[in-house]
């Protein structure tokens, strides 16, 4: 057992606090706006000039001109602003949003992450992500444990192209939750049905007790 898309989107989504600006990646993090806790207000933001975005629309809600950074179509709130990228970018780099909840294709025991790029393959640029883990105040990476193979994602050292260099705060898994801390990561929880030794023996990066 493991927890699917959802069930990580809604871990990641109890790490948000009444109040805080909050940037969702592309990927499982998007899906957190569906699952904010009730009882807690933040104001999700969007590197391409979006202030206040709803949760994903129903079929007869789809407008085509309200999209996320990953071009999915989102909704409205009554409160939501609009402005140019540059704007957007401003509040990122001048450190107004207090968390980003992000995907990654590996991320390092040191919190360094890689979710940009894999040489060889086509990519369409680096979009916000590099801006984003150094000027917001907590990185959270919700990603799948291992890859197609097996092989683990959360490692000693990253392989890919570095988005950032210890950046990471926490990481969110199919497998279970980790704190990055002095000296390797914490288990801080399992997911449903996974023993702690099945989380530690999917992991490459040193766990800490």
């Amino acid at each position: 057992m493991a927890w699917d898309r959802n069930q990580m989107a809604a871990r990641a989504a109890q790490e948000l606090q009444d109040g805080w600006y909050v940037n969702l990646g592309i990927g499982i993090p998007t899906l957190v706006s569906n699952y904010i806790p009730e009882g807690i207000e933040v104001t999700l933001q969007s590197e391409n000039g979006m202030l206040g975005m709803g949760p994903f629309p129903t079929e007869d809600e789809v407008d085509p001109d309200l999209i996320n950074a990953g071009k999915q179509t989102i909704t409205e709130l009554p409160q939501t602003a609009y402005f140019d990228s540059a704007q957007s970018f401003a509040m990122i780099r001048g450190g107004k949003i207090a968390m980003a909840i992000l995907g990654a294709m590996e991320v390092a025991e040191n919190g360094d992450l890689a979710n940009w790029m894999i040489p060889g393959k086509l990519v369409k640029g680096m979009g916000g992500a590099m801006d984003l883990v150094a000027g917001v105040g907590r990185v959270v990476v919700v990603m799948d444990h291992t890859n197609k193979a097996g092989e683990s994602k959360v490692l000693r050292e990253c392989t890919l192209p570095l988005t950032g260099k210890g950046v990471v705060n926490r990481i969110i898994t199919n497998l279970g939750v980790f704190d990055v801390v002095d000296g390797g990561l914490k288990i801080v929880e399992t997911a449903d049905g996974v023993t702690e030794a099945e989380l530690r023996a999917a992991t490459e990066a040193t766990i800490v007790d």
